[in-house]
């Protein structure tokens, strides 16, 4: 069992940055699949990093650039850094993880954040 806890969410102005924390129990943390994914009021769940055990990392298209997943497998923690905000990114943020390969779909992931809002002012 794998639990997730996301921090780092706030208010802020279009053009700060915020860097997303999840903290994950569980000994074979470096081996699990971290994604971030994000759900906005009215819209659906969508994806937005990914970071695998073994380096490699995924973007949403429209994300490149200005986000940026990272890991630090000693303690047991995943990032997102979210540069040059924009109103467009405020949504509920969460992190999941699954045992395998990195993919875009929510279903396929075990475990899940409770989530942290992000909200961005124009």
């Amino acid at each position: 069992q794998v639990q997730l806890v996301e921090s780092g969410g706030g208010l802020v102005q279009a053009g700060d940055s915020l860097r997303l924390s999840c903290a994950a129990s569980g000994r074979t943390f470096s081996t699990y699949t971290m994604a971030w994914f994000r759900q906005a009021p009215g819209k659906e769940r969508e994806f937005v990093a990914l970071s695998t055990g073994n380096g490699n990392t995924d973007y949403a298209n429209s994300l490149k650039g200005r986000f940026t997943v990272s890991r630090d497998n000693a303690e047991n923690t995943a990032f997102l850094q979210m540069n040059n905000l924009k109103p467009e990114d405020t949504a509920v943020y969460y992190c999941a993880a699954r045992s395998g390969w990195g993919s875009r779909v929510d279903t396929r992931y075990d475990y899940w954040g409770q989530g942290t809002q992000v909200t961005v002012s124009s």
